[in-house]
């Protein structure tokens, strides 16, 4: 039964009894776990008085093979993030965050990288202007990260030349990224200026001098895309966005 000893963000958590709670924790070398925390609610303890979202804290845990819960023994709190809860909009943003890890990622499987993003990321949103970039960016690198990088530069579905002369293009989710404003049931229309602006994202450049209203389409398309990825809406992504496009045909 090995044990590890890691860097974790808590996504998710249920009170599993008056004492207890069971977690899911994303960890920076050995991807999503979910475990158990008999007495992690209790004041004294080796909890730092239990679990809350998007928490960052290094947990010991024991894994063992063919169960679904690890076996957590320890959590040391290392950072709470309040400023997550301060405002609405930042709690709303960094709940949908942990809501995508959740659906996007598989147990077990590491994302180095992306971890160091998130935490990155959530500290960020200290600034609530620069929440819509933030998470504008981390939806690219998740999308980068579990290799559904959307095609921009050229037309998903056929491989030729997109026209940047139009004033509208379309993203289909099912091609996997920017084609021709055909009409078709498969995709969304959606304005260059939006398609630029992540390729902008893409390419690794700033967005301190874009339109906000720029940002927000380009996140809720990204959104949009998720959801067709997921197979579902995710509460935390209704709670974040309101209504997105609706869904295309094939």
């Amino acid at each position: 039964m090995p044990t590890i000893s890691d860097y974790a963000i808590c996504i998710r958590r249920w009170d599993f009894s008056e004492t207890s709670q069971t977690v899911s924790l994303f960890t920076r070398e050995s991807g999503i776990i979910r475990g158990l925390a008999k007495g992690a609610k209790r004041e004294k303890g080796k909890f730092s008085g239990g679990f809350d979202l998007l928490t960052l804290g290094q947990v010991v845990a024991i894994i063992k093979p063919g169960r679904d819960l690890a076996t957590i023994t320890e959590w040391d709190l290392q950072e709470t993030n309040r400023h997550l809860r301060a405002n609405l909009k930042v709690n709303k943003t960094a709940l949908y965050i942990a809501d995508l890890i959740h659906h996007m990622l598989t147990d077990h499987d590491p994302h180095l990288t992306l971890f160091d993003q998130l935490r990155e990321t959530l500290d960020r949103m200290r600034q609530l202007s620069e929440v819509d970039n933030h998470l504008f960016q981390f939806q690219w690198n998740l999308l980068d990260e579990t290799g559904y990088r959307p095609q921009l530069d050229h037309d998903a579905e056929t491989g030729g030349e997109l026209d940047d002369d139009v004033p509208t293009l379309a993203f289909s989710p099912v091609a996997g990224g920017v084609v021709a404003d055909s009409g078709a049931g498969d995709r969304w229309r959606v304005r260059v200026e939006t398609v630029r602006i992540l390729r902008q994202v893409a390419a690794g450049i700033p967005l301190d001098s874009v339109d906000p209203s720029l940002v927000e389409r380009g996140n809720r398309l990204l959104a949009a895309y998720f959801r067709e990825l997921i197979g579902s809406e995710p509460a935390a992504m209704r709670w974040r966005f309101g209504e997105l496009m609706g869904k295309p045909s094939n």
